[in-house]
Formats: structure tokens, sequence, C-alpha cells
């Protein structure tokens, strides 16, 4: 049996363990995952390359996603995703109820802090975007559900970094102080100490976000997040929104909790 190994916030992770005889599955599994905001369409190369697979091979992975009509060709040799895998993201959305149990709080959230509101949760190396509610402000962040990015990255990204066990957390470090620099470690540090962390302009120029814990046993790692143009947030409205996001996610855990028992 693979062994959970417990974070910092009482919850547990488990590693997955690989599948046996099941290689082939994998790497076209793989091959979808590779498609992402950041990369919506790929060559047949540059996809052999992200799943590690001969050219020849990664060809007849995507000729079976055409046949199930989860791939299509696009320009000049680049393949993108189909409308036909959207019914899957709404059924993984209607199927966590995490994001069912947080809503309310969510909603309430959005509107005594008049900015967008997320819930992120952490898949392998990224934080994903579980479920968001926009402000009803004319000027606003938005995120989509789905939307990705890298642990240590952003607010969200860099709490979810630092809820990680110390050894799984220091097996990322290599890559993360390479792109980014050895700055991170204090902000993780303090994002640990404080439960809080924040960012300004590290994904999306002049935005300013901040990210708490949602303590949760058992469950997938997540974070509560709050993001708004960094030119009408001001120092006090930043510290009243870290307070509020962190009752905020106290109210969400108590849910969980209730909904658990």
């Amino acid at each position: 049996m693979t062994p959970a190994v417990s974070t910092v916030d009482g919850s547990a992770t488990t590693s997955p363990r690989r599948t046996p005889g099941a290689s082939s599955s994998r790497k076209v599994l793989q091959l979808l995952l590779a498609f992402s905001e950041r990369r919506w369409e790929a060559s047949v190369a540059e996809l052999a390359a992200t799943i590690g697979t001969p050219v020849a091979t990664t060809y007849r992975y995507v000729a079976l996603l055409k046949e199930l009509q989860l791939l299509e060709e696009g320009r000049a040799g680049h393949y993108h995703l189909t409308s036909q895998v959207m019914p899957l993201a709404r059924a993984a959305q209607l199927a966590n109820d995490m994001v069912r149990l947080a809503r309310p709080a969510m909603e309430e959230a959005a509107r005594e802090l008049g900015e967008t509101v997320m819930l992120f949760q952490r898949f392998g190396d990224v934080a994903v975007c579980a479920d968001r509610v926009e402000c009803d402000r004319a000027m606003r962040f938005t995120f989509e559900p789905g939307h990705s990015l890298p642990l240590g990255v952003g607010a969200s990204g860099k709490m979810l970094l630092a809820l990680l066990p110390e050894i799984e957390r220091d097996r990322r470090w290599a890559s993360i102080v390479e792109q980014r620099g050895t700055a991170v470690r204090d902000e993780l540090k303090q994002a640990l100490e404080n439960r809080y962390a924040v960012s300004s302009g590290e994904l999306d120029e002049g935005v300013w976000a901040c990210s708490v814990p949602v303590q949760t046993i058992g469950r997938r790692p997540t974070v509560l997040s709050l993001a708004g143009p960094a030119a009408r947030i001001t120092e006090e409205a930043r510290q009243t929104a870290i307070a509020a996001l962190q009752e905020y996610a106290i109210r969400i855990q108590r849910a969980i909790t209730s909904y658990s028992l």
C-alpha cells in the first residue's frame, strides 16, 4: 500500500500508485492533459516531446483521439481539443462536493469584498481553479474554472506549494528557484507562518491577489483566493481582504466537516 503523507494543515495526500500494464493508456491520457490555456494547440512533434514517446507512436495516439472526436487538426499540422471534452469538465465540476459546499461562502465573500473570489486545488505540480465567483464591478479580474498555474507562482500557487509536506516541497525547489529566484523560499516561509500568501503582478500585470488555506482532512489541498486590480485595492483593503478570506475559509471548513459527518 502506498503510504499517506500528512500535510502541514493536517490533511493527507497519497502518492498515486502506477497501474501495471497501462503504459500506452497512460500516454494517451497524458497527451490529452498536455493541452491547457497556455498551450491550446500543438504539433505531433511537440506532443511527442511532452509525453516522451516517439513521433510515430504519438501519431497513433493522435489518430485514436481523432477517431473518438476528442482531437481535430487545425492549422498546418497542429491539433487541438474539440468541444466533445466540455461535458467532461462540467461533470467534474458537478462531482466536486468541495465546490458545492464552498460556493455560498464564496458568493458572500465576492459581494462583501467587491473582488473576484476563487477556489484552487492542487493536482500534481499545478494549482487548478475549481470554481470562481466574480464581483459585479465593471472592471474585474476573470479566471475561468479549469485554468491552471504552476505551484509556486501567484498567491494560490505559492500557498498550495507552502502546504506541501516538506519532502515534497524540497523535490520541487530546484526548478522553482531556477525560474523565480531564491526569494521564493522566504515567501513560502512567510506564507506558512502567516497562513496567507500574496502576489502582485506575477500572473497578470496590475493584479493583486491573496490566498489562504482551507484546512481539510483527507481531502485534496485547497485554498481560497481573491484577485483584483492593484490600483484600487489599498493597503488597508488588502489587510481587510486577507482577514475576511481567513474567516470565510473557516466557514467552508465547517461546512465540509458537517457534510463529512
